[in-house]
C-alpha cells in the first residue's frame, strides 16, 4: 500500500472511535485521534482527515491551528473509518499557532486522553449539527458504525455514521438529533431512546 505526503493546518482534533451494534448492545474501540488537515496531499491541495494513534497525540499535542506534515496510506475501507488515510511515518509540527481560547463553543483546545472521553459518556448529536458547528470541537466525534445484523450470523452486517458529543451538557450548539434505531434479525428493529443518553451522561453536571 503506497504512502503519501501530506501537509498543511490542522482544523480540528477529535477523537477517532468506532461504535458495534448489535440491536440493544453497543461497544466502543477506541483508535486514537482523527486530524482535520487543510493543505496538499501528494500536491493535490484539499480538506482531509487523518487518523493517527494515541502515542502520536500525546507526544505532539496537536490541537486547532498548529501545522503539520507526515506520510500516510489511503484507507481501504471506507465504512470502517471516518478518516481518509491512517498509518501514518514521518510525523512532525512544522509551525502554526495553537489555539488554547477554550471559553465557548467550538473547543479548540488539546484534546484529552481516550480513558477520559470514555469516562464522560456521550450523547447523540446531530449530524447536521455536527457539520455545521461541531466538526473542529475536541468533544464532537464522527463514528463509523459496524452492525451486526443478526448475532447468530455476524457475518451479516450494516455500515454507517453516526455523530456523538462528549462535551458539556449546558452546550448551546447541542442538537440532538433524531434517536437512532439499529437493525436486527427478522426484520425487528431496536430504537435507542433518550434515556440511553441521559444515563450515560448521568454522572456529569451540565457545566462539566
Amino acid at each position: 500500500m503506497e504512502k503519501v505526503e501530506w501537509e498543511g493546518c490542522i482544523i480540528s482534533v477529535q477523537p477517532r472511535i468506532r461504535l458495534n451494534r448489535s440491536f440493544d448492545e453497543r461497544s466502543h474501540v477506541y483508535l486514537g485521534y482523527s486530524l482535520q488537515v487543510d493543505g496538499p496531499v501528494d500536491a493535490i491541495r484539499k480538506t482531509f482527515w487523518v487518523g493517527i494513534g494515541k502515542a502520536a497525540q500525546s507526544k505532539h499535542q496537536f490541537s486547532f491551528g498548529v501545522a503539520a506534515e507526515g506520510k500516510a496510506v489511503a484507507t481501504p475501507d471506507p465504512r470502517m473509518e471516518a478518516v481518509d488515510y491512517y498509518r501514518v511515518s514521518g510525523l512532525r509540527v512544522t509551525g502554526g499557532s495553537r489555539d488554547d481560547s477554550g471559553k465557548v463553543p467550538p473547543w479548540h483546545g488539546v484534546p484529552p486522553t481516550l480513558e477520559t472521553y470514555r469516562a464522560r459518556g456521550h450523547r447523540r448529536l446531530s449530524a447536521k449539527t455536527y457539520d455545521s458547528r461541531c466538526s473542529s470541537c475536541i468533544w464532537g466525534c464522527k463514528m463509523p458504525v459496524v452492525i451486526i445484523v443478526d448475532h447468530w450470523n455476524p457475518s451479516e452486517r450494516k455500515y454507517r455514521f453516526e455523530t456523538f458529543c462528549y462535551g458539556p451538557k449546558s452546550c448551546g450548539f447541542y442538537r440532538p438529533g433524531p434517536t437512532r434505531k439499529v437493525p436486527g434479525r427478522r426484520g425487528m428493529t431496536w430504537e435507542e431512546e433518550d434515556w440511553v443518553d441521559e444515563e450515560a451522561v448521568s454522572h456529569r453536571g451540565d457545566n462539566e
